[in-house]
């Protein structure tokens, strides 16, 4: 059994600051590609940023220059650092891992239950 947890979400001032953190346990071999996803009523889920266990990134273009994914690889953990939140941040924020549970596994994706961002004066 794998889980994700996300913590970190709230209320936040347009121009303030957020960080989300999400840590993977339970039976798991490796962990590829950790990344966090965002999603608002009736729109589709859309990537915000990823990282691969190397370290390299990857970022929505709106969130470029902003926002800034890191991962500590000893505690299985992703975080999102988020700065000049915009009202267009609020979303629901998925945290997403592409892991395996056993060396001759195959990786599939693991989801969190969400957290929700509201960007709000």
């Amino acid at each position: 059994q794998v889980q994700l947890v996300e913590s970190g979400g709230g209320l936040v001032q347009p121009g303030g600051s957020l960080r989300l953190s999400c840590a993977a346990s339970g039976r798991i071999f490796s962990i590829n590609v950790m990344g966090w996803y965002r999603q608002t009523p009736g729109k589709q889920r859309e990537l915000v940023a990823t990282i691969t266990s190397g370290g390299t990134t990857n970022y929505a273009d709106s969130v470029k220059g902003r926002f800034n994914i890191s991962r500590d690889n000893a505690k299985n953990t992703v975080y999102l650092q988020m700065n000049s939140l915009k009202p267009e941040d609020t979303a629901v924020y998925y945290c997403n891992a592409d892991l395996k549970i056993r060396f001759y596994a195959p990786s599939r994706d693991y989801w969190g239950q969400g957290t929700q961002v509201t960007v709000s004066s």
